[in-house]
């Protein structure tokens, strides 16, 4: 039995320092093991409860296709819904902060582009989140751009479009402000000395659409979003952006062809989840990345949208994404591209 001096003794014990520190530390430790053995316990259920996958960009675009497709496969090998919540604007900042500010237990995912962190951060005068906020998962794909123009403008060639721009301006649309399509204006402007007015949309899906209805002169936008429309004769290509042809549109030459090689961009797209997540969890999201990732249908469904598999995680990707903030606040400053 604990005895009335035995608790009077250990009452004593405890004003020692060196004892009271290492009763700390073992509860200490004892604490931590719990956590982490909390946190396995977690990643190893997940998902126990519907996913939801943020997209930074409107319908219908890249961003969103990818999500769907990838969200189908993780639905089905997972067995829990994950549901697709769109949230466009501000070049992705609106639904990256949504994302950002989400818990980090796995629930909330987010599908954008890497703009949002390289170039966002260097031309709105306040970001709503840090870049630390999220954490790369996997770097999942990449993809071309395509200059083109509604075909009432009579343009057939780059080099025609930039002499009229010279002359008497165009009208260029893209998918928002702090976007691949901006930046492309931009450096269009500044290296050829056409003017170019640009014009913001949110999302592909509804600048390519602009391109169409003739709101807009012609625009940069994803590929994706403009082949349905090249194939049917609506829109006129000019060029794309990699530095390869895109072998879904093979007679269209590439910027750097056509002698315009600062033009050269692609854009990536990305898997993050709020930084806060625990590392068990986050290798459980990459781990099952990973795997759908291998099914056939996907990257059938990829290619047939112009998006190449990358396939960078963790370390990787986020180097990937500082190189390009580093590429992109040279540009940007020697562009003078801002918010308009």
């Amino acid at each position: 039995m604990f005895s009335l001096f035995q608790a009077t003794h250990a009452t004593h014990a405890l004003r020692s320092p060196l004892l009271r520190a290492g009763l700390a530390l073992l509860l200490g430790l004892g604490s931590g093991a719990g956590a982490r053995a909390d946190a396995a316990a977690d990643a190893a259920a997940w998902p126990a409860k519907p996913v939801r996958i943020v997209v930074a960009f409107a319908p219908a675009g890249a961003a969103d296709i990818l999500a769907r497709s990838l969200g189908e496969v993780l639905q089905r090998e997972l067995k829990q819904p994950f549901v697709v919540d769109n949230r466009p604007g501000a070049g992705g900042n609106i639904g990256t902060d949504n994302a950002a500010k989400a818990p980090g237990d796995g629930y909330t995912l987010l599908v954008g582009i890497d703009t949002t962190f390289t170039v966002n951060p260097f031309i709105y005068k306040s970001m709503p989140f840090k870049g630390t906020d999220l954490r790369p998962v996997m770097m999942i794909a990449s993809q071309g751009m395509m200059v083109a123009v509604n075909p009432r403008t009579g343009l057939r060639t780059l080099d025609q479009f930039i002499a009229q721009g010279k002359r008497s301006g165009l009208t260029l649309g893209s998918a928002g402000y702090g976007t691949p399509g901006h930046l492309a204006s931009a450096i269009l402007t500044h290296a050829t000395g056409a003017k170019v007015s640009h014009v913001p949309y949110k999302g592909n899906a509804p600048a390519s659409t602009a391109v169409l209805a003739g709101e807009v002169d012609g625009g940069i936008i994803s590929s994706s979003a403009m082949l349905g429309q090249v194939a049917a004769g609506k829109v006129v290509p000019l060029a794309v952006t990699t530095r390869q042809r895109n072998p879904l549109v093979p007679g269209v030459p590439t910027v750097g062809e056509l002698g315009h090689k600062d033009l050269e961009q692609e854009v990536l797209f990305a898997l993050w989840v709020p930084a806060a997540t625990p590392e068990p969890l986050v290798a459980r999201i990459q781990s099952a990345l990973e795997k759908a990732m291998k099914d056939p249908a996907l990257r059938e469904r990829m290619r047939a949208n112009d998006l190449f598999y990358e396939g960078l995680t963790g370390p990787a990707a986020a180097e990937r994404i500082q190189a390009l903030a580093d590429r992109y606040r040279t540009v940007i400053q020697s562009t003078g591209m801002k918010m308009e």
